[in-house]
């Protein structure tokens, strides 16, 4: 495979305790979280009550997309977006199945609307007003490196820019035994093919796996048991600087992802 090249515009990012970037880059060097953080993000993009009553996923994804897009300087409205989840809302699936089984009549419309899979892209394109294209992928562990290909491929395509975000929530009920993912977690990366001063340089291919992966670094650690995880070993690495990782993306299969041009960890 020929390796894909982007740029990093911005970075965005939050998990409990570490509700931005610069937390977790601060984490990663000295160990710390943020004391008083909240306990769940608080998206500016949506009015005041869509804001308490959106599903956590739905806020994650979104925080971390406006807070990329702030970094890169851009537009959020003019870029195309890729949503990478493994799950969705498993609370959601949840309470879906239950009620089915149940109490089918009671439903309520506001949950169904808001457990497809494509829930975060479509308040992301609604409340940002982007006609661009936007996607919803799931891949199982995979998830965040089908998404970062699919990124890259706009780029390759000839866009300018594309938005990246990755999130995934807290199981719950009997699905928690079938797909566990523990916590709140959310990345998102604005990916150019222009060069930014400062930014560092990603190039990405895929190679066969083999031996164990390393999810040892601190962001890797602090989330293991969330679904999202597998993308925590690029995002130590961008914390750090210069070097390569890898990224899940299939049973035998992973993303080897080198980062240049990184001048210093970047938050």
């Amino acid at each position: 495979m020929t390796p894909l090249l982007a740029h990093i515009e911005g970075i965005g990012f939050w998990t409990r305790g570490l509700p931005s970037w610069n937390a977790a880059v601060v984490h990663a060097s000295a160990g710390t979280l943020v004391a008083d953080a909240p306990s769940r993000p608080s998206p500016q993009l949506l009015p005041a009550n869509e804001r308490r009553r959106a599903p956590e996923t739905v806020a994650v994804a979104l925080e971390v997309a406006m807070a990329a897009c702030h970094d890169a300087g851009r537009e959020p409205s003019t870029l195309p977006s890729v949503f990478a989840s493994t799950h969705g809302d498993l609370g959601i699936t949840d309470y879906m199945c239950a009620t089915l089984a149940d109490e089918p009549r009671s439903l309520s419309p506001t949950r169904f609307h808001n457990s497809v899979h494509n829930a975060a892209a479509g308040y992301w394109t609604i409340g940002t007003g982007a006609m661009a294209a936007a996607s919803a992928i799931s891949a199982r562990e995979a998830s965040f490196a089908q998404g970062l290909l699919d990124a890259l491929a706009h780029l390759a395509n000839g866009d300018e820019a594309v938005l990246l975000v990755a999130y995934d929530g807290q199981a719950s009920g009997p699905l928690a035994r079938m797909a566990p993912s523990d916590g709140l977690l959310g990345g998102a990366l604005v990916l150019s093919r222009q060069a930014a001063a400062g930014r560092p340089q990603l190039s990405v291919q895929l190679v066969q796996r083999h031996g164990d992966r390393d999810a040892s670094g601190p962001l890797a650690t602090l989330a293991a048991a969330n679904a999202m995880a597998p993308m925590l070993p690029l995002f130590d690495l961008l914390a750090r600087g210069n070097g390569s990782a890898r990224v899940v993306a299939g049973p035998d299969h992973d993303l080897l992802v080198e980062v240049t041009g990184a001048e210093a960890a970047h938050g």
